[in-house]
């Protein structure tokens, strides 16, 4: 496996910019997800790294070799594509093979090859069958089983797992990390899904626009987001925001009529008007506090209730608290934050201009 260096990468369509000046490094062995919404830039990138789309400008690296032109024929990448691009005229046996074939491996080689990726994939029992007789779940695992096979410096995966129903896609994530920590990969993933990033990378690249918004571990991103883009995008449900500005004290906010002491506030006395970031679980009640908010309606969840609310002063949140909550439609709460929680953020650029670790 190889190190994948990416400097300052550019591409352009015409008019249209895809990728903005990107720079990041997929370590040896890593998993590293590429994660945004559709039309973020993601794709392109990873189709940059595979030699399927040649940069503007910018340059890649692969281990030590500079192959930011080099056409895919001359890059050591598997790509595992989100319809699997199997052959339907080939069995199990002879997808996972073709790669090898059209190397001029030896036929014992192949086979000792081919039988090793379907063990590690638990397919031997399907080698023989034709890949229309498969669900799509296999499918998918042929498609892995055809990658594993070369022996890649690195895998580049774009969304394989969007063509499965939610819960097999839960388990598919499961199964591809602990493939992944089986081979000591290095994978670049693309995806759109968020709980598939948070789930299976040990480092997300959050690209909006084509821009990278935030490169970190699942912890940190969540934790601590660069950006207003990151927090909404990050979290089931997503980070509150609350309009605020800074108090009398440069150790206070306000939010509404309630003064929350901030301390360490003074790096953002000139930032005016402020987003107060919250997460949904670190919003409690207290009917002591001075922020009212009118329950709009819960959403039980089995083991946690989300509670929708709107403030007096026009804006909607939610709380994600225990399922013995007393709160209904209708009601009339108090609203307290854990301080220790919180994100701020400009609210003209939308950056973070502080953000502390829970706990």
């Amino acid at each position: 496996m190889a190190e994948i260096r990416v400097q300052n990468l550019h591409k352009a369509f015409a008019d249209f910019t895809a990728v903005k000046d990107s720079s990041f490094t997929v370590r040896d062995g890593e998993f590293f997800c590429l994660l945004g919404p559709s039309g973020c830039g993601k794709t392109t990138t990873l189709r940059m790294i595979a030699g399927l789309e040649l940069p503007t400008s910018g340059s890649i690296h692969l281990g030590n070799e500079d192959v930011s032109f080099k056409r895919a024929s001359g890059r050591d990448i598997a790509f595992v594509f989100q319809m699997f691009a199997l052959y339907p005229h080939m069995n199990v046996r002879r997808n996972i093979a073709f790669p090898l074939v059209s190397q001029g491996m030896a036929r014992a080689e192949i086979t000792r090859y081919v039988d090793e990726a379907a063990r590690i994939l638990r397919i031997t029992h399907l080698l023989d069958k034709p890949v229309s007789q498969l669900s799509s779940g296999d499918r998918q695992r042929v498609a892995l089983g055809r990658a594993i096979v070369r022996q890649p410096l690195a895998f580049l995966m774009d969304e394989p797992l969007g063509a499965l129903d939610a819960e097999f896609r839960e388990l598919m994530c499961g199964e591809l990390r602990a493939l992944h920590d089986r081979l000591k990969a290095t994978t670049v993933y693309v995806t759109h899904d968020q709980m598939e990033a948070m789930a299976m990378a040990d480092k997300i690249a959050i690209m909006n626009q084509g821009v990278i918004e935030q490169l970190g571990a699942p912890q940190e991103v969540y934790e601590r987001p660069a950006s207003v883009f990151v927090a909404d995008f990050i979290g089931a449900p997503a980070m509150n925001f609350l309009p605020a500005v800074l108090a009398e004290s440069a150790d206070t906010i306000r939010i509404g009529p309630a003064v929350l002491a901030m301390p360490a506030l003074r790096e953002t006395a000139g930032a005016k008007p402020l987003l107060f970031g919250i997460r949904p679980e670190h919003v409690r009640f207290d009917e002591g506090s001075q922020l009212r908010a009118e329950v709009l309606g819960t959403e039980y969840l089995g083991n946690s209730t989300v509670v929708t609310l709107a403030t007096a002063q026009g804006a909607t949140l939610r709380a994600k608290v225990g399922v013995d909550s007393p709160a209904r439609r209708g009601d009339q709460v108090g609203l307290a934050f854990e301080t220790g929680a919180v994100s701020l953020f400009d609210a003209d650029s939308g950056r973070a201009l502080r953000t502390t670790r829970h706990g």
